[in-house]
């Protein structure tokens, strides 16, 4: 049997008794379930504010279209980000016609706070810091930075479902946090995400341009079962929002979160046992600060390629997070201006890791990586 990078396990029995409780309610949309998940993950994570979306890349949208909004930035203002990341959060930056500048990454393959100080221009407005495979990377230093020059950050916490920083969950530090519920991540629903303001006033313009500008959605116009048609647009917006199947799914999934990261991270200790004194291979370190989430589990090797193809000759089928973004027609302004990237964009390896991995199936991975490396 195959093994992959990614298996989502779901519980399905108890999450069938919450979407059967939405069918018998009549009611699968924003509203109703999509709260109850938002005051959970308040709960959870200790964040102020919580909105439910479709998917975590509008919520890194509207991050950056309201910050935008209300601080009155201009095109081609700069957000400084990471090359080493799927493309949501750059294209985010470019959706408002900002400008993605390009910082280096460190060991921990998050941005490194020495290149960011370097690519700080008066025209930079805030740092868009991806949390990869759950990393916090040198996230303190980053926090300090923005204050020392004003910048707001946004934190891609798509990775970050369950990961601690300094014994608190990540979240409640940044000036706004996105979090991905997406099929594959470690709280799995089919998609979705949220996005958490640290301002109030901020939470309530996301949950209005998530719904088109309107001002009131259809939840909060129902009203004690009357239905109530009139409304107001004073914003043109978006159509983000979450519905209550998906937030059925993830208050399921929410429960067994803790569980779930506990044994992933077990996992990891066995690939770091079996791993750890091959001299050709580099494990990715997790931050001594942090408590990950174990969304990944990364190696650095030089045959990368070749050693891919190996994988495939025995039916596994590992992950490469993430290709170098500026290698991307979009972004090849930047192209060779963050050499730790170009470096570990060609060497990265994510090795499977997910809830159906059996110690045997690591043993067997680690004997390939033994074998041809």
């Amino acid at each position: 049997m195959a093994i992959n990078v990614f298996v989502p396990s779901f519980h399905t029995e108890e999450i069938l008794d919450e979407i059967k409780e939405c069918l018998e309610k009549g009611w699968t949309g924003l509203g109703f379930k999509t709260i109850e998940f938002e005051n959970a993950w308040k709960e959870y994570t200790g964040v102020k504010n919580a909105h439910f979306l479709n998917s975590s890349t509008s919520g890194l949208h509207l991050a950056v279209h309201i910050l935008k909004k209300v601080n009155k930035w201009k095109e081609r203002d700069e957000i400084i980000s990471t090359p080493l990341t799927f493309v949501s959060p750059n294209h985010a930056i470019l959706y408002e016609r900002m400008k993605p500048v390009f910082a280096d990454v460190d060991q921990y393959l998050c941005l490194d706070p020495i290149d960011i100080e370097k690519k700080i221009t008066n025209k930079t407005r805030a740092v868009m810091y991806v949390g990869l495979g759950g990393n916090t990377g040198q996230y303190q230093r980053v926090l300090d930075l923005c204050k020392k020059y004003n910048l707001k950050l946004i934190l891609d916490a798509a990775h970050m479902a369950g990961t601690k920083f300094k014994g608190k969950h990540v979240g409640p530090e940044a000036d706004v946090a996105v979090f991905s519920f997406q099929a594959v991540k470690n709280l799995p629903t089919a998609d979705s995400g949220m996005i958490c303001f640290q301002e109030n006033e901020l939470d309530k313009l996301a949950r209005q341009l998530s719904w088109l500008g309107i001002s009131k959605d259809t939840y909060q116009r129902f009203g004690k079962g009357s239905y109530k048609w009139d409304y107001d647009v004073p914003n043109i917006g978006f159509k983000y929002h979450g519905n209550s199947i998906m937030a059925a799914i993830a208050l399921v999934q929410l429960k067994y979160l803790e569980e779930d990261n506990a044994k992933r991270n077990k996992l990891a200790e066995l690939y770091i046992e079996a791993l750890s004194n091959i001299n050709k291979l580099k494990i990715v370190p997790i931050a001594p600060d942090c408590y990950s989430a174990r969304h990944l589990f990364q190696i650095l090797v030089e045959n990368r390629d070749e050693l891919m193809q190996s994988f495939y000759d025995n039916d596994i089928y590992p992950g490469v997070h993430y290709k170098n973004n500026t290698e991307y027609n979009m972004y090849n302004y930047a192209k060779k201006s963050c050499r730790n990237a170009d470096l570990y964009s060609n060497q990265l390896i994510s090795l499977p890791l997910h809830l159906n991995l059996s110690q045997e199936d690591i043993k067997e991975i680690s004997d390939i990586i033994k074998t041809n490396i």
